[in-house]
This record gives C-alpha cells, sequence and structure tokens, in this order.
C-alpha cells in the first residue's frame, strides 16, 4: 500500500511534471560493460545522501514516533515537503481519489482501530475539502489528526495562490487547530495534536504547516504524544455523587442502561456490559453506540430515537431512572425533550462536563470516563433493582412492536431483505460502513450487531457519501475484518470516485448500493410533510452501477429479485477484491418505526398511515 517506490514528480521551470532525478539518472547511467547484457553502475554515482533534518522531518517523525501506520491524503504544492518527507518513512500513505474521501477515511481507521486516523491535503481547496470530513469527526467525537499545507508565513494574509485562513475555517470543528510557526516546534505541536485527538473526549485536531516552516532545517527531535500541561478532564466521578446515582438505581422499578457513543469511544464495552447483566437492567442504545451491546441478549431493547426500536421507544418513555452513559441527547434520539423520559431521574455520565444538562436535565451528574464510573456504580450498588416485572414488560413490548416488513412476491426487492441476507452471510465481527438516508436506516435496523466498533457511520452531521471511504479506512484497520458497505444510489454518486482508491489497493471489500432511484429519505420526508411533492430528490438519470464498477476494475453485479441475492452476496463476498452490487429496491419503501421530528418518542410510526 506504501507508494514510496513511486518515483515523486517535480517541477520543471515550465511547468511540466517529470520524474525524480534520481530515478532518471539512475536509468541513463548504466553501462554495458562487455557487451554480455550485464550493467554496472559508474563509480561516480553518487552514494545516497543523508536525509537533511527539516520541519517537514520533523512532522513525520512526530507521526512515526506516535505509531501512526498509515495516512490518507491528496498531494499538492504547500503539503509537498511533507510529502517528500513521507518518501523516506516507513508510514504507508493511501492517496485517496479526494480529500474528502481522506477525512472520512482517516475517521472510519479511527472509529475500528481505536486511534486517531491521520489525513493530509494541501492549502487552499485541499484544506477546504477536509472541512466535512472534520465537521463529521466532531459531531461524532471521532480521533482524527488533520495535516493541511499552508502558504509561505510571508505570504499569509495576502490572498496568495491555493491560500485560506485554515485554522479560522475550522476552529468551530475542531477540538484543537494550531498555525505552525518555527521549524524546531512543529513536530510538537503534531505530536500535541495526536495526544489530544485521543485523550478525554476524542476528537479531530489540526496543524496547518505553512510551507517556509516545513522547508526550513530543524533541530527538534521526536517527543512522544502528550497533552498540554493546561488539558485536563476527570477519569473519577464524585463519590458522593456516585453513591446517590446508586440509591437511585436499586430503588428503581423501571430502570433502562441508555448506552451512547462514549461507551465505545471510552473502550467501556465490557463494564457496560458486566453492569447490565449483573443487575439485569435492560438496554437501549443510542446509534453510535450499536455494538456496546450484543443485540441478540435477552436484556437488548436496540436502538432508540427517531427510526430506533418501537420497544426501545417505548422503555425510554416509560422508565423511573434513565442511566444515560456517554451519550449527548441529541434532537435524533430525544425527539421533543419535553416528552423524553418523562417520568425518569436521569443519571448521566459523560467524560466532557459541557455535555452535562446540556439538553436533557441531570438528576445525578457523574463527569468522568465512561467504564471507571461505571465500576464505580457497579460497586456501590448495594441491593440489585427488582427488574422482573418491568423485563417482562420490555418483553412484551418486543412481541406487539416487531422488526418486520411485507415482501409479498409481487412488489420489488425490498432492501430489508438485502441488509438481512449480507448479515446471515457474514462473520459476527464483520465491519458495516454506511452513507446517510434510508439505506443508512435499514442497515442498522435489520443487521444484529454483537461487537464493538463494527458499525461504521456518519450520525451527527449526517453525511452523504460517507460510506465508501469509510469502508476503504476500516478495512485499513482491521484487514482480516469483513467489510460491506451499504450506500443509496444519491449517498453513492458524490464520493464513487474512491472505488479507484480500493481497486488500486486491492481492497477486499463490498458495497452495496440500495438502488431505489430516489434520495429516499428526502423522498419519504416530502411524501409525508410535503404534500408528496418530489422536488429535486427522484434520481431516475442514475447511470449502471455494475458497469461503473466494472469500469473502475472493480467486480460489478447487478441484482433485481429475491431469487438473485443469495448468489450475488455469495459472489460478492467470495471474490478478492472490491465489489459493487446494485441493488434495484423498491423505490416506494419506507423506514418505519419512525418518530416525526420533535415528536413523542411513545408515539412512534409504524407505517404509512400513522404519520
Amino acid at each position: 500500500m506504501s507508494e514510496r517506490a513511486t518515483p515523486i514528480p517535480t517541477e520543471t521551470a515550465t511547468g511540466e511534471s517529470t520524474e525524480s532525478d534520481a530515478a532518471t539518472d539512475a536509468a541513463d547511467s548504466t553501462t554495458d560493460t562487455d557487451g554480455s547484457g550485464t550493467t554496472e553502475t559508474p563509480t561516480d554515482q553518487p552514494a545516497e545522501t543523508e536525509v537533511p533534518k527539516t520541519g517537514a522531518t520533523a512532522v513525520v517523525e512526530a507521526l512515526e514516533t506516535a505509531g501512526v501506520e498509515y495516512a490518507f491524503g491528496v498531494q499538492g504544492g504547500a503539503i509537498m515537503p511533507v510529502y517528500d518527507a513521507l518518501y523516506h518513512s516507513d508510514i504507508s500513505h493511501i492517496t485517496m481519489a479526494h480529500e474528502q474521501g481522506a477525512s472520512h477515511a482517516a475517521d472510519a481507521y479511527g472509529i475500528v482501530s481505536g486511534e486517531p486516523g491521520v489525513c493530509l491535503a494541501t492549502s487552499g481547496p485541499g484544506a477546504t475539502n477536509l472541512v466535512t470530513g472534520i465537521a463529521d469527526a466532531s459531531m461524532d467525537s471521532d480521533p482524527v489528526v488533520a495535516l493541511t499545507g499552508q502558504v509561505p508565513t510571508d505570504f499569509v494574509g495576502n490572498d496568495a495562490f491555493q491560500e485560506t485562513d485554515t485554522t479560522g475555517v475550522t476552529a468551530p470543528i475542531t477540538k484543537t487547530n494550531t498555525f505552525a510557526s518555527h521549524p524546531d516546534t512543529v513536530g510538537t505541536d503534531v505530536s500535541e495534536a495526536f495526544a489530544l485527538a485521543r485523550e478525554g473526549r476524542p476528537g479531530p485536531t489540526l496543524v496547518d504547516l505553512p510551507k517556509d516552516v516545513t522547508q526550513a532545517d530543524s533541530t527538534a527531535e521526536p517527543q512522544e504524544p502528550t497533552t498540554p500541561d493546561t488539558y485536563e478532564y476527570q477519569t473519577h466521578a464524585d463519590d458522593d455523587a456516585v453513591r446517590a446515582a446508586a440509591d437511585a438505581i436499586q430503588s428503581a422499578n423501571r430502570p433502562v442502561l441508555l448506552f451512547g457513543g462514549g461507551v465505545i469511544k471510552g473502550d467501556a464495552t465490557e463494564e457496560a456490559r458486566e453492569l447490565a447483566t449483573t443487575y439485569e437492567i435492560p438496554v437501549v442504545t443510542t446509534m453510535p453506540a450499536v455494538g456496546a451491546f450484543p443485540e441478540d441478549h435477552e436484556l437488548a431493547m436496540e436502538m432508540a430515537g427517531m427510526h430506533g426500536t418501537g420497544y426501545a421507544n417505548m422503555a425510554v418513555t416509560h422508565t423511573d431512572c434513565l442511566v444515560a452513559v456517554g451519550c449527548r441527547f441529541d434532537d435524533r434520539l430525544t425527539g421533543g425533550i419535553e416528552t423524553f423520559a418523562p417520568d425518569a431521574e436521569v443519571v448521566h455520565v459523560d467524560i466532557d462536563p459541557a455535555e452535562i444538562s446540556k439538553n436533557v436535565q441531570a438528576d445525578y451528574p457523574l463527569v468522568g470516563d465512561a467504564g471507571t464510573v461505571m465500576t464505580q456504580l457497579h460497586e456501590a450498588i448495594e441491593t440489585p433493582p427488582q427488574t422482573k416485572k418491568w423485563r417482562a414488560t420490555c418483553q412484551q413490548w418486543k412481541s406487539e412492536y416487531p422488526m418486520d416488513y411485507r415482501a409479498p412476491d409481487d412488489e420489488p426487492l425490498k432492501p430489508q431483505f438485502v441488509v438481512e441476507a449480507f448479515d446471515e452471510a457474514t462473520e459476527d465481527d464483520a465491519i458495516v460502513t454506511t452513507g446517510v438516508g434510508q439505506h443508512q436506516m435499514w442497515a442498522v435496523q435489520y443487521w444484529t450487531y454483537t461487537e464493538p466498533r463494527t458499525w461504521v457511520s456518519s450520525h451527527g452531521l449526517g453525511t452523504m457519501g460517507y460510506g465508501l471511504p469509510a469502508a476503504i479506512g476500516a478495512k485499513i484497520a482491521a484487514p482480516d475484518q469483513q467489510v460491506v458497505s451499504f450506500e443509496g444510489d444519491g449517498s453513492f454518486l458524490m464520493t464513487m470516485q474512491e472505488l479507484s482508491v480500493a481497486v488500486r489497493e486491492n481492497l477486499d471489500i463490498t458495497v452495496a448500493v440500495l438502488n431505489n432511484e430516489h434520495i429516499g429519505m428526502v423522498r419519504q420526508w416530502q411524501d409525508a410533510f410535503f404534500g408528496s411533492r418530489r422536488m429535486a430528490s427522484e434520481y431516475h438519470w442514475c447511470p449502471d452501477f455494475a458497469k461503473l464498477a466494472e469500469a473502475f476494475g472493480a467486480k460489478g453485479i447487478a441484482v433485481d429479485d429475491y431469487d438473485e441475492v443469495a448468489d450475488a452476496v455469495t459472489e460478492a463476498l467470495e471474490y478478492d477484491g472490491p465489489t459493487v452490487i446494485d441493488f434495484h429496491v423498491d423505490p416506494e419503501a419506507n423506514v418505519y418505526p419512525m418518530v416525526p421530528s420533535g415528536g413523542d418518542n411513545g408515539q412512534f410510526a409504524l407505517e404509512d398511515g400513522h404519520l
């Protein structure tokens, strides 16, 4: 996957690109010494010289010291010194087709590996093309380090070619960002960015790298990633607050554990599962937390919220004690705040004190690391809550509101059927990535997730096109796990150029396009709330995705009927390389259950007539 062996293009005086002088000289200097066809290198060939220490080498050394193995990016003028330093590094660089793809691939790499993903781009449009992926990582608290080229320091503020105020643009969507000002400190800037991306509440960080800083000589030595002395976060919750929360839990008649994405980010799934099973408390998850608790467990109520299960939303609506861990209570989870868990005392565990009572008022605020605080609660609960009757009620809701769907033979292929077919054919630790839209919801609803870091999607920002580049990052992070990306036709069209990367790197991933020739979720909302006026949501001009895949060099398969699904899934999973299956699914299929925006989670719709 490394491209270190590829000659690096350099610009001639006329602006034309040529291969490096070293590669050209090596080709030209060989001589036939004895007519036998063997060659030798002339004695005057210069020996390889030691790489000079510059700001760029300090950047790369900082990444190497942090243990970075892969970086995703796109070359360009202002970032070129850093790429030149990467030429001599063991870090494998994955050249993406677009900078947005690089940011999503790095994001997914961070989700799956637990370590920050690294993306690089040049100044100006390169940096601004990263913005969507950085914002996505910020909303979902994903660890990403972005390194952007910048025009030389003396040109900053002069509207130089490909200049953008990158730190200004990204300030609202990064955990921290830094304008590197000196070659002797730029390595430290990168090391701190890496540490900050993963410590405490994870998130994206950025270092802007002026070209004069990366080209200048440097005397800096690499350092282990450490956070600044001013950065602090709390790991243990206050003992008195823990005891009070434990009393509330053990006194509850209808307790619910609500696991958020922070459970997975904090590597706290073992503590979460132990807390739930020891005290036999039903478990609901947010969408980012899918996989934090095995969905085939009898205590699992699965995902709550706008398109959560009916039984999860009923459990949250009727609980008298909601224990939320690593959850930010966004509007897609809560619906209307005034109707969310109306009878519950709320225990809120979060490492970020800014999240406590931001949206839902916490009766028992517990600031600290998810795993640590759940262990504290576990030890503080002296008498288990009496949940037998409550658990029976939750099981009854599962029977009353099952996740099923109609699939008449005389109607087009249902997308839910496709998701279930892949779930049945893959291993338990298979990784699912998605774009955003109806296909995303079907992928989370009809796949049974039992392991953390196997669900990779865009949650808070809702970024269409996330699925394919995320599949690339996920496969790089976990090469021995199966990776299936569910995409919609509209979503896939946004970043499908990254298929060229999957082909070039021979990545064994499968893209399942649930092709309904619409921006499906928009069409569903237009039908429900805008008098069926389908303005700009119908995509009848979609290309043939199977043929397009073949043009890229991938395997392409088209599926129209139920009896073709199983063979197509098997063929794709057995193929050693990227496959795109164009599933032509029912264009009128809708996602249910559904809670209208701002609605009452306990009043979910199960079909069109319920809205």
